[in-house]
């Protein structure tokens, strides 16, 4: 069964939740989820409301102009999807695989709802795995030389493939201001650390050397700040002082699956609000 789902934030305002409920329910709509928030520092209002189209009077492409008159009246960001609609992924992905995977794994069992057409790296090293899949496989080396050419390669090849998500599943380069402008929080990046501690190079390391008990991994959307969008998901396991570095990494390895995946799943059912520098994830 299809359902209309809407994402919205404005200025907390009263009626925003009777307005969009009666329109739902005017329309002979069935809400079958509906969950909001209210970030009091910034009087913002956040909504994320899904109801299902069976008898619903208006067809698919007359719900977004039915609805802009209230979304007017209240001066909202909003973005109405729909649960059958599956976004079209690309994976990016450099010399560890365990995350690429994970993902391809989890979407041939349909546990990810979307299409993986492309696999991009700057290594040969995942073209076993993309065509052990039966996705499409890119390679693109880059050095400081190149890596704008190759970039707009890249983004000519996405737009090709209509590509509505980016994965970094371990992608080791540094995307441009201009690479990122062109996909807004449409990339999201698997840090192998519990941000903000130990960013940069080689955390696991640092967190062997400082004798933590606990080691984390972090998803975040891409913004032009290294490590510094939108964190989506995070997550942490404990370590006792018998881990060897080599454990450390074992175990990071595999909250690095758990923490993108879930990350990625909630994207795909539109489950994430941005604002500021900040996401509301509804559950």
């Amino acid at each position: 069964m299809s359902h209309a789902i809407l994402l919205i934030s404005c200025r907390d305002q009263k009626g925003i939740t009777a307005a969009v409920t009666n329109f739902i329910f005017q329309n002979q709509g069935n809400i079958v989820h509906a969950d909001q928030h209210i970030d009091e520092q910034s009087n913002t209002f956040f909504m994320r409301i899904e109801w299902s189209l069976d008898h619903f009077k208006l067809k698919r492409e007359d719900i977004q102009p039915a609805f802009s008159v209230i979304a007017k009246s209240f001066d909202m960001t909003w973005k109405l999807s729909f649960s059958d609609q599956k976004t079209r992924v690309a994976i990016f992905v450099s010399k560890h695989l365990h995350c690429l995977y994970d993902l391809l794994y989890r979407h041939k069992t349909g546990q990810l709802f979307c299409e993986i057409p492309l696999l991009l790296s700057n290594h040969p090293d995942a073209k076993g795995a993309a065509g052990d899949f039966g996705v499409k496989f890119a390679e693109f080396f880059v050095d400081p030389r190149n890596k704008i050419e190759q970039e707009h390669k890249q983004i000519e090849l996405l737009k090709a493939e209509k590509i509505d998500l980016i994965i970094l599943a371990r992608y080791h380069q540094i995307l441009t201001k201009q690479f990122v402008d062109r996909f807004p929080m449409q990339i999201i990046n698997i840090h192998h650390s519990f941000l903000p501690a130990f960013a940069g190079s080689n955390p696991y390391l640092q967190a062997y050397q400082k004798g933590v008990k606990v080691i984390g991994a972090t998803s975040h959307y891409v913004t032009e700040g290294l490590d510094q969008g939108p964190i989506i998901a995070q997550d942490t396991v404990g370590v006792g002082h018998r881990d060897s570095l080599d454990d450390l990494k074992r175990k990071g390895e595999d909250l690095e699956k758990l923490v993108l995946s879930r990350a990625v799943r909630w994207h795909l059912e539109r489950k994430i609000l941005c604002y500021g520098n900040k996401t509301v994830v509804f559950d």
